[in-house]
This record gives structure tokens, sequence and C-alpha cells, in this order.
């Protein structure tokens, strides 16, 4: 699995704060008793070990559906310049990568999309949620799509 997205020259704020966080920890709660969605937007949890520390990290994102049975997600962090902690997270440790979706947690491989199956899938997300559409055009990088694929698929 190679994981080679860089980080662009402009793009929005990255989300951070006590707000967001806060925002973040509900979503995940809400997920992990077995909500499937937020705001008109199918979720998941992916958990990830840190890359620096080492430690478990958790994170709601909107997931599109893989007609394998998994599930695509986008490494938008809102459009900013620089890739989600969790992106590089999946980079350091893929074979720790799990997901909680309607409060079943799985174990998942994660690989990143190139070329035309990435173009295709990115038309697909954008037309599902059109919001993705504009973090793209807030950055200058390519938003990585990872297709997160139930282990033993």
């Amino acid at each position: 699995m190679v994981f080679t997205a860089k980080a662009g020259t402009h793009g929005g704020k990255r989300p951070g704060g006590v707000m967001v966080r806060a925002f973040n920890a509900f979503v995940t709660k809400r997920i992990r008793k077995g909500g499937t969605g937020m705001l008109g937007t199918d979720t998941l949890v992916l958990i990830t070990v840190g890359s620096k520390t080492g430690q478990p990290r958790e994170a709601p994102l909107a997931r599109f559906a893989a007609p394998d049975g998994g599930w695509y997600v986008v490494a938008s962090a809102g459009g900013a310049r620089l890739n989600p902690s969790w992106y590089h997270n999946i980079a350091a440790h893929p074979e720790a990568v799990r997901v909680v979706v309607a409060g079943e947690e799985t174990a998942v491989t994660a690989e990143q999309l190139s070329g035309t199956e990435r173009d295709r899938v990115w038309q697909q997300v954008c037309a599902g949620q059109p919001r993705f559409a504009k973090y793209g055009e807030k950055t200058d990088r390519e938003l990585p799509i990872i297709r997160l694929t139930p282990r033993g698929q």
C-alpha cells in the first residue's frame, strides 16, 4: 500500500479547536451507539494508530459506499493545504486500521486510489456531497481518496 499524497501550497484553514473536538466526540459517540449519519452524510469512525505517538486515534468521517462492501473516505481536511493527521497515521500503520459503522467495529485494509479509478470515485463523491468539490477548489493538492475494505474480502 502506497500513501504518497503531498501537501499543497495553499488551502483553507485546517479544521480544529474546542468546538470541532466537541462535535467530533459527539458524532463518534453517536456512531458507536449505532448511528449511521450526521447532517445528511453517512459516517464512520476511522480508528488508526498515531504516527508519532503510537496511541489509538479516532476520527469521524463522511463515508461513501464502495461496490465491494467497503467504503471510501476522502482526506480533505476541509480543503486545507495539509493532509489530515489520520492520513499520516494510516501511512505509518496500515495494518492497524479499523472502522466503526453503525456501531459495528471492523478491521479494514486501506488503499489509496489513483489515476482513473480515483477520478471516477471523486466524481461520485462530489455528486453525492457537493461540499467536497468546494474542498477540492480551496487547495492545489489532490485530495486523497482511500478505499477501506473489510479484511477477509
